[in-house]
């Protein structure tokens, strides 16, 4: 859920969930400025009691328009 705030503070848009490995996946749209906030919250803050031993972002590319509306939690 602190993800989503997040996401939803910075106004981004998409997705993210956990993997049954105990990683995170998702997809975030938006302004770049704010995906790169996005990424440094995710990279150095994340959600309280969770524990980052790294980060990875691939597939980076610009949009024309966004695929998402919102930012939410799939399970």
């Amino acid at each position: 859920q602190h993800t989503v705030e997040k996401g939803r503070q910075l106004g981004i848009r998409g997705w993210c969930m956990n993997t049954h490995r105990g990683t995170v996946l998702g997809k975030v749209e938006g302004e770049p400025v704010k995906v790169k906030e996005m990424k440094r919250w995710l990279k150095e803050t994340g959600s309280p009691h969770s524990r980052i031993e790294k980060a990875e972002f691939r597939n980076e590319k610009f949009i024309d328009s966004y695929s998402f509306s919102d930012f939410k939690v799939h399970h």
